[in-house]
């Protein structure tokens, strides 16, 4: 007699936890869902159910599938499935020109090429070029995001003074890691070249992490991915092998995912298939005089170990649903503040046929998968002649702002990217959205959807939302298996009405959500010519 199928699982389960990490399971997937923060903010349906439907007979009995009714007789009945919803990007509003040269070694620009919030304030690194054309790594800090002070250090001498902002470190893209000891609290990214002699022997030490597309025979150069450590993010070291061997000419991106508990690199990866086995001895190297084929795309890497990648793949790339001259350029992964298992891209979408840059917006829910969402491009370059009236190109990260306010900064520049670059000249400044309203889930009319089931992380729930004079929001707490809590109905939800950055969910006089602390929750929301754009957990 063979074993019941749930007692073989259970065997199979109970073998899978004595392995531990050394078999590296698959985790458990299905709800409730446990949120990494106290935020939600629909970027991808994930959080919303699809809902489920039955097929009834004259008696009102299920006979889905297995029925065998008259030809016409049974009727369908619906159950939690979202109706007129959707998810749309909201535009993003110019800050204007938030970091100007203002010295020396910032004449010909000064932007901020990485911006992280560090307790009471916000901490940027940049890059700045001095009037001889000479590039600079530079530091600075803000207590609000707008107004941009410049710590003096004595790491770097520039003409003959060594009381400045500029740092001992080539550059690049940088991130606090949460797992690491208190000297490599601070890591970074970058592309590097290395000579032939390194190549060979990092390809003989790790035959499997370099690509024949880092080495470019067009201008004699083999790309490499390095990666450097700080303590606190002003004294940085350079570890001394690249981290992966593979072409990623502009902005690289890393951090450290605590749910995956492995670092994760998003690179510039490109479209391209595999070379023809008879081409070899023709191009042994990319490059040359070869027509450039493969588009720009966003490439990503994971590692246990930040000195060790694998070679990147292509997980965004431009779709059929974007013109063919278009491709993506600095690929700017964040997250949602203070959520961050909610993944963004904000891509820099360069279109070759006008040489014109804009900035869009793609989710993720495992920063694999991405899709873009309704309502883009966010932002575009300002009109001909402003400071950034040639090109912009988005930066990490998204930030939240004292005053709720979320912004992304970029850097713009005068001309456009391939434009003749003599008289060049960059600053930094910032796509904001006020209030956080990054992205709306919209009722044009009427709409109705429910929640994934949850473990809530507060006992109080807070919703930014803006209705029209005539809409409403009403919402309804229910159990996992849907069964709507005592005094948490439709019918005692006191209606959200207005502009609503931070309102307070109530049930009559209650503010609570109802049912024991920790227990799993479903949320339902009836809209009338309204728009959801987070969900905030209180206690």
């Amino acid at each position: 007699m063979k074993p019941p199928l749930i007692a073989c699982l259970a065997v199979a389960f109970t073998a899978s936890q004595a392995l531990g990490n050394a078999a590296d399971p698959t985790p458990d997937r299905g709800e409730p869902y446990a949120l990494a923060g106290r935020r939600l903010v629909f970027t991808t349906w994930k959080f919303i159910r699809s809902g489920s439907f039955k097929w009834l007979n004259r008696a009102g009995q299920n006979v889905t599938v297995a029925g065998s009714e008259g030809p016409w007789d049974a009727t369908m009945e619906r159950t939690d499935q979202p109706v007129g919803i959707r998810l749309v990007a909201q535009p993003a509003r110019r800050t204007g020109e938030l970091v100007r040269p203002e010295k020396p070694w910032e004449a010909k620009g000064v932007s901020l090429t990485t911006v992280l919030p560090d307790g009471d304030r916000l901490r940027a690194w940049g890059e700045c070029t001095d009037a001889e054309g000479k590039k600079h790594f530079c530091y600075l800090e803000s207590k609000d995001g707008w107004h941009w002070e410049r710590p003096e250090f004595d790491f770097v001498e520039y003409d003959g003074q060594r009381r400045n902002n500029l740092l001992a470190f080539s550059g690049g893209t940088v991130f606090k890691d949460p797992s690491a000891p208190s000297g490599e609290r601070y890591k970074a990214v970058s592309l590097e070249h290395i000579t032939v002699e390194e190549f060979e022997r990092f390809r003989r030490q790790r035959p499997d992490s370099w690509e024949s597309h880092a080495l470019r025979q067009d201008v004699g150069l083999i790309f490499a991915v390095r990666g450097a450590v700080s303590p606190d993010g002003l004294r940085w070291t350079l570890l001394p092998e690249p981290l992966v061997v593979e072409h990623s000419d502009t902005q690289l991106v890393c951090y450290f995912d605590e749910t995956l508990k492995k670092y994760v690199l998003y690179t510039r990866n490109y479209n391209m298939g595999a070379l023809a086995p008879s081409a070899k001895e023709i191009m042994p190297w990319w490059g040359g005089e070869s027509p450039g084929i493969g588009r720009r795309a966003v490439g990503r890497s994971e590692s246990n170990d930040f000195r060790r990648f694998p070679v990147s793949k292509v997980v965004l790339e431009t779709g059929p649903d974007r013109s063919p001259t278009e491709t993506f350029y600095t690929n700017t992964r964040t997250a949602i503040p203070g959520a961050p298992d909610q993944s963004l891209f904000f891509p820099t979408v360069w279109d070759s046929a006008s040489d014109s840059t804009v900035i869009d917006l793609a989710a993720s829910d495992d920063g694999v998968n991405w899709h873009f969402l309704p309502g883009g491009p966010l932002l575009g370059t300002a009109a001909f002649g402003e400071w950034d009236g040639g090109c912009i190109f988005s930066r990490p990260n998204l930030v939240e702002l004292p005053d709720g306010d979320w912004a992304l900064f970029y850097t713009g520049y005068n001309f456009p990217h391939k434009y003749p670059r003599g008289q060049l000249r960059y600053g930094g400044g910032a796509a904001l959205w006020p209030q956080g309203r990054l992205v709306a889930l919209e009722a044009a009319d009427r709409g109705e959807f429910a929640t994934a089931v949850i473990i809530p992380p507060g006992r109080k729930l807070r919703l930014n939302a803006l209705t029209a004079r005539s809409g409403r929001i009403l919402v309804e707490v229910a159990d996992e298996k849907g069964v709507p809590l005592p005094g948490r109905e439709f019918s005692r939800s006191v209606p959200i009405v207005g502009d609503q950055p931070a309102a307070r969910l109530r049930w009559g006089n209650e503010e609570e959500l109802g049912g024991r602390p920790d227990q799993p929750i479903m949320l339902r929301f009836r809209l009338e010519q309204a728009k959801i754009f987070s969900l905030e957990f209180t206690d």
